[in-house]
């Protein structure tokens, strides 16, 4: 497993935007392939974006045109951009990671989590 830490959360206006940070503990985390998912309060986990390890990526309906997964390896860092925020969007925002040449919106099949950080669009 590699400890993920992620970063960049904040309360925003709707119609704004955040930058979230995963970071990872390895140096080989261009070797993962790595997910986004959020939990709003009262709701199950859900996928929000994904990429693997060469680039390829995948985004839930939802966020499709307003948030754009990218990676840094020499970093060890993916980013999840997000603009034109809804306050629908509001929850707390998880990375996780699989060491894997595969991306996949199933949470279950990524074995490394992070600690989560909280996104809170006002409108």
């Amino acid at each position: 497993q590699v400890q993920l830490v992620e970063s960049g959360g904040g309360l925003v206006q709707a119609g704004g935007s955040l930058r979230l940070s995963c970071a990872a503990s390895t140096r080989t985390f261009s070797d993962y392939a790595v997910g986004w998912f959020r939990q709003a309060p009262g709701k199950e986990r859900e996928f929000v974006a994904a990429i693997s390890r060469i680039g390829g990526n995948t985004y839930v309906d939802s966020v499709k045109g307003r948030f754009t997964i990218s990676r840094d390896n020499a970093k060890n860092t993916v980013y999840l951009q997000m603009n034109s925020l809804k306050p629908e969007d509001t929850a707390v925002y998880f990375c996780a990671a699989r060491r894997s040449v595969i991306h996949t919106t199933e949470g279950r099949q990524y074995n490394s989590w992070g600690q989560g950080t909280q996104v809170t669009v006002s409108s």
